[in-house]
């Protein structure tokens, strides 16, 4: 062959990858880094895309929760015209009153109990959550009368594997438990997972937080306790440390730690 037609040898980097062999190690291992920085970009995108949705399915989430912990969900109407019937304000747990210091539409419980100005760190901390916000927000529920129904308020703790996030509802005599349940967790599957489980929620319906004395006594046991059954909760079958973390979270709130200086507010009719 004559030099005129001999073809010319690539130059540089560029040039002899593009005349490498489609199956080379460069183009292999080139596609395969162009697929996943354009896959990620992707997802990334949708990520973002996505937040501001998200975020309504959750606080919808919430809403619904808190309508079915008062007994008043109704899959046939609005979340947000059900959800109007009740009066969310911002309780500040050492006093035991209700404060004004911030809208109760956009107050945060998560961030203000990540916020040292708005927190404190827990010593004695039954609950494993480290920090315990001042501030919390609770939600009133009243009759045609315009009197408190049923107050619904905010609880989390540690479980096995994970914080569980839920609402107690208690009468307006603040010590009858009308329901309880969680709406965030990620205990395991048919076990500490069964804290979903209707017929074990159903059985907070109609307990007593405290004996006539004032005492608290409410548990989540194997067996009832010398408080009696009308303070006894069973445990989970094959789920103790749940069940063990799901007793210390309902009894810290309900504590003087947590919400029994607003209770003692409700039960005197001070709300």
């Amino acid at each position: 062959m004559s030099e005129d037609n001999k073809k010319p040898e690539p130059k540089g980097a560029i040039g002899r990858f593009l005349a490498s062999p489609p199956d080379s190690v460069g183009k292999t291992l080139f596609t395969a880094v162009s697929v996943c920085l354009v896959a990620s970009m992707v997802v990334s995108a949708a990520a973002v895309a996505l937040r501001p949705t998200q975020a309504v399915n959750a606080l919808k989430d919430k809403q619904v929760n808190i309508l079915q912990v008062a007994g008043i969900f109704d899959p046939q109407k609005d979340v947000l015209e059900s959800f109007a019937a009740f009066e969310p304000r911002v309780l500040e747990l050492a006093t035991g009153k209700f404060t004004d210091q911030f809208d109760a539409a956009t107050f945060d419980d998560r961030a203000a109990a990540d916020d040292p100005a708005t927190s404190v760190a827990l010593d004695d901390d039954p609950a494993g959550i480290v920090r315990q916000g001042k501030f919390v927000t609770v939600y009133l529920l009243r009759d045609d009368a315009g009197g408190v129904d049923k107050v619904i308020m905010p609880l989390h703790g540690y479980g096995l594997w994970s914080t569980l996030y839920g609402f107690i509802a208690v009468e307006e005599n603040g010590n009858d438990i009308f329901g309880l349940q969680f709406y965030e967790h990620a205990e395991t599957p048919g076990l500490g997972a069964e804290v979903d489980n209707p017929r074990w929620k159903a059985q907070w319906a109609g307990k007593a937080l405290r004996d006539d004395a004032g005492v608290l006594k409410i548990n989540v046991a194997k067996s009832v306790s010398s408080a009696g059954p009308d303070h006894h909760i069973d445990a989970l079958a094959g789920a103790t440390l749940t069940s063990n973390g799901v007793d210390n979270l309902v009894r810290f709130w309900m504590g003087e730690e947590g919400y029994a200086p607003f209770l003692e507010n409700l039960k005197a009719g001070g709300v």
